[in-house]
């Protein structure tokens, strides 16, 4: 009789686990479908990597989620990204950059962004607006808050519901940049310091944004994400 109660309690505890998770998971896809969540941080911080990782995280726990990179991701985009990072290119200005970048930001919401949102998937993103108000904005002079009024113009949503910022030093950064870099990549020293003065200025005056640090091993660094998002939502 003694084992058969055992037996019985233990059937229970293995259920009620089992409810439990589901309950966990329902929950988790309840907080996050038709969320917008875009990671962004200097160049070297791992940002792809990341998004990559979280978008498997998030698909395996039952979240429907669509995963896109800024620029690119659509026909026009990916020829306005070879524009913007040919290394050939270099007599092109910071409002010539901050143009281009909004013009392939305006076709990846319309074509790809808006659509998943609206099937209420969560949507992952590498790189939004804070990459050029970090870029174009701090370290290219242009002015966050200028950035910030034409983006206001071109784009129907601003904002994502969180933004990551990776955060990385310039040593760790050009550490794992070992290729040949592209035109942004290859503007030195002093201009990608204030780059990533910028996104640190960005997650100081705005509460959806988070600054997670991106030294550490990609795996640390993804348990971080998952930490900081369960948080958030």
């Amino acid at each position: 009789m003694l084992c058969y109660c055992r037996t019985v309690t233990y059937c229970s505890i293995q259920f009620k686990n089992g409810q439990f998770g589901q309950k966990k998971e329902t929950l988790l896809k309840e907080k996050l479908q038709g969320k917008f969540i875009v990671l962004d941080g200097p160049d070297g911080c791992g940002k792809s990597t990341q998004a990559e990782l979280l978008t498997r995280w998030l698909k395996d726990q039952g979240v429907p989620t669509g995963s896109f990179r800024d620029p690119g991701d659509t026909a026009i985009g990916e020829k306005i990204r070879e524009i913007l990072l040919n290394p050939e290119h270099l007599a092109m200005s910071t409002r010539t950059e901050l143009l281009l970048y909004m013009a392939a930001r305006a076709q990846l919401w319309a074509e790809s962004i808006a659509p998943a949102l609206q099937e209420n998937r969560c949507v992952v993103l590498d790189r939004w607006l804070s990459s050029t108000c970090a870029y174009q904005g701090y370290a290219g002079g242009f002015g966050a808050d200028k950035v910030i009024g034409i983006a206001a113009d071109c784009l129907e949503r601003i904002w994502p519901d969180l933004t990551i910022i990776l955060d990385v030093d310039l040593n760790t950064a050009s550490g794992r940049l070992d290729r040949q870099l592209d035109r942004m990549e290859a503007k030195g020293d002093g201009y990608h310091q204030k780059v990533r003065d910028g996104f640190l200025q960005l997650a100081k005056d705005r509460k959806d944004f988070l600054v997670v640090d991106a030294t550490a091993e990609v795996e640390k660094v993804h348990k971080s994400l998952i930490e900081e998002v369960n948080i958030f939502f």
